[in-house]
């Protein structure tokens, strides 16, 4: 299985989305963190699920989108490694991409 982590910055942007969604969503309040587990999950079992976003920087990028919570985890997947790296999880709502 692969191992998947998220960078500092990602792991930030996950707790500041838990944070928010758990104090705005009464209804669902662990559906972020749910939805976000769930599709790291995923990727452990098929890393290459994302479709790719090649960036100037980062030409192997790939994004996964979290459809019910509309955020989008962006990774680049290291297959010498087995390693998932999540760069970043963005609310798509922000209109905006992430600075990658």
């Amino acid at each position: 299985m692969t191992q998947v982590t998220l960078s500092p910055r990602a792991l930030r942007q996950a707790d500041v989305a838990d944070d928010w969604w758990r104090t705005h969503r009464d209804a669902a309040p662990h559906l972020f963190e749910s939805e976000l587990c769930d599709a790291m999950t995923l990727l452990a079992v098929k890393p290459e699920i994302g479709r790719p976003y090649p960036r100037p920087r980062h030409p192997d990028i790939r994004r996964l989108i979290l459809i019910r919570t509309r955020h989008h985890v962006y990774y680049e997947y290291h297959r010498d490694d087995d390693e998932v790296w999540i760069m970043d999880v963005w609310s798509a709502v922000r209109g905006n991409d992430p600075p990658l």
